[in-house]
Order: C-alpha cells, then structure tokens, then sequence
C-alpha cells in the first residue's frame, strides 16, 4: 500500500554530483513548508556521442543515495532515469500525482529557473498540479518576469556551491570535501569520476535548464 502524505517536495536536478547545497535546499524547504518529505530526481542524461561524455546515470543515482543514505525524510526516484530520453517535468508531476492523490506537491526550483518557467513544457498545467518553492541562486533575479507566477522564497542564505565548480575543481586536483558529504567525494575518488569528463547539455535543458546544476 502506498504511503499517505500530505505534502511533497520534488526536487529535480542532475545532482552532477550532488552537494551540500543540495541537501541543505531541501531541508529549508521541510522546516519551512511543513513537508512530510523530499524527493530527489535525478534526470536522464544520454550518451555523448564524441571523445568525452558527462557522468553516467547509474553514477549519478548511486551518488544521490549515498547523498540521502540514514535520511528517512528524503528519498530518490528513478522515475525520469527509467523513463529515458527527454522527461520533462509536467510528465513527472503527473506521474506523481497518479501515484498520490490527495497529496499536494511542491516543485523545488532555483530563481534561474524561475526566470525561464514561462519557457517550460506546459507551464501553466505545472501551476495546477504543484505550487512553487524557490531558492536564491548568485545572479539571477527572484522576480518572474511578467509577475504572474506565485511560489514561495525559501529563506536562508544564498548557497554558492555548484556541482559545475566541484567538478572544476576535480579537474585541477583541489579539494571538494567542504562541498559534498564524504562518502560522495569517496566515491567519486575510488571511480576517477570527472577528471576528464565535460557536462553534456540536453534538449531538455534549453526549456527546463533546472536540471543543469
């Protein structure tokens, strides 16, 4: 039987790796909007076809739980890996909302995505089946640009960690323990991740760029 909830954070994103500023994300978004939990969607990335290619996606899922792992309240959905190809987020809300149905979702983006949902696949039937939860990302505005969109701000500091900087960062040898939980920056160590890797951008991306950090 599936569980009952009330309300649900959907926290989508290619978690490439997943970092602190992730973690911390979500749990504002529990204490603040009263969420009974969070889930985290890694999106499917395809293959590069050329020299280099971006982390694979059963690295990157492996990552997102190791991320969660002893965190009841938070959990992982396969469901835009298994689904493949392009998988945008009015699909996965829908998926969501047929598996519960009387709980109230709440999409967790970033105010750069905020500035582009009017560019989303089907913006308007996202509105109705999820409200709006937005955190401060550095240089962008937190005002929609027609002033038509509701969410909610979440409050807190502004967190300047990017899974692009990490992933810089392994490139030149630096540190990354500061920015993600141990056993990722482990895991990343035993599997060479990202030393001569580059991020691969989706079609997806260009409507629905929340999936690029």
């Amino acid at each position: 039987m599936q569980k009952s909830y009330q309300r649900i954070g959907i926290f989508g994103g290619t978690f490439d790796p997943p970092h602190k500023g992730h973690i911390a994300i979500a749990e504002q978004a529990m204490r603040q909007l009263g969420l009974n939990c969070v889930y985290f969607i890694p999106a499917y990335i395809p293959p590069h076809k050329q020299q280099h290619s971006s982390t694979s996606a059963k690295d990157r899922l492996k990552m997102m739980k190791l991320a969660v792992n002893g965190r009841k309240e938070f959990k992982v959905s396969t469901i835009e890996l298994r689904r493949r190809g392009i998988s945008y987020t009015i699909d996965t809300l829908r998926e969501f909302k047929r598996r519960f149905l009387k709980t109230e979702l709440v999409l967790i983006i970033g105010a750069d995505n905020l500035a582009q949902f009017n560019l989303w696949k089907s913006p308007k039937t996202i509105l109705k089946l999820a409200s709006l939860a937005v955190y401060k990302r550095r240089g962008f505005s937190i005002s929609p640009k027609d002033g038509t969109i509701n969410f909610v701000l979440l409050k807190g500091r502004m967190h300047r960690v990017s899974s692009t900087e990490i992933r810089n960062k392994i490139k030149m040898r630096l540190p990354i323990r500061a920015l993600v939980p141990n056993s990722i920056a482990l895991y990343i160590k035993q599997h060479s991740l990202y030393s001569m890797l580059t991020h691969v951008p989706t079609k997806r991306q260009f409507h629905e760029n929340h999936r690029v950090f």
